[in-house]
């Protein structure tokens, strides 16, 4: 068993000095006209090996190219859709974050690829590997409204077709850890064959490359069990929210590689190391798998200013490297 330190997504664009503004004032720029895509796209660029650089810097051994490039979590990957319309902003859940909600209005085709692009290009600026986090087609639909007027179970079909093209795209590319994102899961636990079912049929298409599951912003101790069950390689969780969840892990044990998500996403607060130690102790015995990932509980790019994201990371490295003598 091994312990490795890894994001769990997005890395925040923006800092407090004046050198970290250069995302925002490019964006202003592009909306006045001042600079066109290009023009954007290479700050774009110069953000994401700044992210990919700083994860590095704080010691991680798994990083993301920060998601510089994604608006929001949802609209991000629904903008490549036919069918689909992109609307105006609903709250992320229950954080003070909002993202561009998708309209479906006729079916869904990928208009092109999306994610390999963006892996490509951080894979070849990174020294670490990358892994690439995006938002699963159960989410995707459960957060779309829908003008279609047929099932739900269509709509989330529809989005793991088009997604599954992304993740075998990914693989050919050579991704060692794809990360399908799935928060709403949590809260519509009913939903879980649908899930389980848009979760195999990525998982045929995942070649030699490990699929996680990753949820947050809601309690996975109720379906802790369920999750088990998952044609996946890694369970992701979020104790943050969930309490019990420590106590349910020791309890049930598990067989497959497990995201600890003991590092809060949303919260200024650094970690105390004796605090995320004991809930290490706790479960260890119960993991059978052959990796531990720990991260933190969510994205940073959304909740934290950057100055504080690479804190806490560079923390959480230090506590990784404690909790590697229980082993």
């Amino acid at each position: 068993m091994e312990i490795l330190t890894a994001s769990a997504g997005s890395y925040p664009r923006i800092g407090s000095t004046v050198d970290k503004q250069k995302h925002r004032q490019a964006y202003t720029q592009l909306e006045k006209g001042e600079i066109n895509r290009e023009d954007f796209e290479r700050v774009q660029d110069e953000i994401t090996k700044e992210a990919i650089s700083e994860q590095t810097k704080a010691g991680l051994d798994i990083v993301t190219d920060g998601q510089i490039r994604w608006y929001d979590p949802v609209s991000h990957l629904a903008r490549g859709f036919e069918g689909c319309e992109i609307n105006g902003l609903l709250r992320f859940f229950d954080t003070n974050f909002y993202f561009r909600q998708p309209v479906v209005k006729g079916k869904l085709h990928r208009k092109e690829s999306m994610l390999k692009r963006e892996f490509d290009f951080a894979k070849g600026v990174s020294r670490k590997p990358v892994k690439q986090v995006f938002t699963g087609p159960y989410t995707l639909a459960k957060l779309s409204i829908n003008r279609r007027g047929d099932d739900f179970q269509g709509l989330v079909d529809e989005f793991t077709e088009a997604v599954a093209q992304e993740v075998k795209e990914l693989a050919a590319a050579g991704v060692g850890i794809i990360q399908v994102d799935e928060p709403a899961i949590l809260k519509h636990p009913k939903d879980f064959k649908i899930l389980s079912a848009s979760v195999e049929k990525l998982a045929a298409r995942k070649g030699k490359a490990r699929l996680a599951l990753y949820t947050y912003f809601g309690d996975a101790a109720p379906l802790f069990e369920e999750m088990l069950e998952l044609p996946v390689d890694v369970i992701g969780l979020d104790f943050t929210y969930s309490p019990k969840l420590p106590a349910e892990v020791a309890r049930r044990g598990c067989e497959k590689s497990i995201g600890l998500g003991l590092i809060d996403g949303r919260n200024t607060r650094i970690e105390k190391e004796e605090e995320v130690l004991k809930i290490i102790k706790r479960i260890l015995p119960s993991i059978k798998g052959r990796t531990i990932y720990l991260n933190p509980s969510c994205g940073l790019g959304d909740f934290l200013p950057r100055e504080i994201a690479f804190e806490k990371l560079r923390n959480m490295v230090a506590i990784a490297k404690k909790a590697e003598e229980m082993i």
